[in-house]
């Protein structure tokens, strides 16, 4: 359940990219629980209809648009539809990612551009081609990253080094586009439970998850819930006043450094 009144954003618009599952539908819900209108992007028009309905049963307006995050024209197309369904734009979450377990010895050339891609280029993408609806009244960007960005991580070069681009993107963006009334931050969650990231990067074997949870400083996955409450709190007015910044939801996790993880995971 949300920690913040119901009513925090009401009139506002959002486009959330990757809003078909995981955090960014857990996202979509939340703003619709606090009185905003959603357009969800996603590769997926079918699981995009799926939440377009459960943030309609919740009682929320929402518009699902099938677009790939690298197609720049895509994103284009979607924001105008967003634009003349709902009358305007307030704010962006950059949702969309791929991501896989992969040594960067045995990663091709092809895996880690996909990666790049859809993270950091796709991040770009939807930043810009929002930047005209945005900057018609302010609004607000932010983009889910990870501590992959700054902990070396096992497994996660192509992912790492996407991530950190999103995190150095979103204070340029933040320092050219203050002028035009747009705040640019990120959030970066670590091990969120019930997302598709966990599913594909989580160890498989139950002991070794077991381990992974209890090393965390707080003794557990976060949820979805907390990953959309805190981007919540950075688009509305309590966080007026923040630009540029990357807000941890891991628990405490980067506190503990990739080798960590590393011996946890053993070879």
């Amino acid at each position: 359940m949300s920690v913040f009144r119901a009513g925090l954003l009401d009139g506002a618009v959002a486009l959330v990219t990757g809003g078909g599952s995981g955090i960014g539908a857990g996202i979509a819900k939340r703003f619709v629980d606090h009185g905003a209108r959603v357009g969800l992007v996603g590769r997926r028009l079918e699981k995009l209809e799926a939440t377009r309905v459960a943030l309609e049963d919740r009682g929320g307006h929402a518009l699902a648009m099938a677009a790939d995050v690298r197609d720049y024209a895509a994103l284009e197309a979607a924001v105008a539809s967003v634009v003349e369904r709902f009358g305007r734009l307030d704010i962006l979450v950059n949702s969309a990612a791929g991501n896989f377990l992969a040594p960067a010895a045995g990663l091709s050339a092809n895996g880690f551009k996909s990666v790049v891609d859809i993270d950091l280029v796709g991040t770009f993408n939807a930043c810009r081609a929002c930047f005209g609806a945005l900057s018609e009244q302010g609004g607000s960007i932010v983009s889910i990253t990870a501590t992959q960005a700054f902990v070396p991580t096992p497994l996660q070069c192509h992912a790492g080094a996407a991530k950190a681009g999103i995190e150095k993107l979103t204070r340029d963006l933040a320092l050219e586009w203050g002028k035009s009334g747009i705040r640019v931050n990120a959030v970066a969650p670590g091990p969120i439970a019930d997302t598709e990231g966990m599913r594909r990067l989580a160890p498989t074997d139950d002991a070794v998850r077991k381990r992974l949870e209890g090393s965390l400083p707080v003794g557990r996955w976060g949820t979805v819930d907390e990953v959309a409450d805190a981007v919540s709190f950075l688009v509305s007015p309590a966080g007026a006043f923040i630009t540029g910044s990357t807000l941890l939801i891991d628990g405490g996790q980067s506190l503990l450094g990739g080798a960590s993880m590393l011996s946890l995971l053993g070879d």
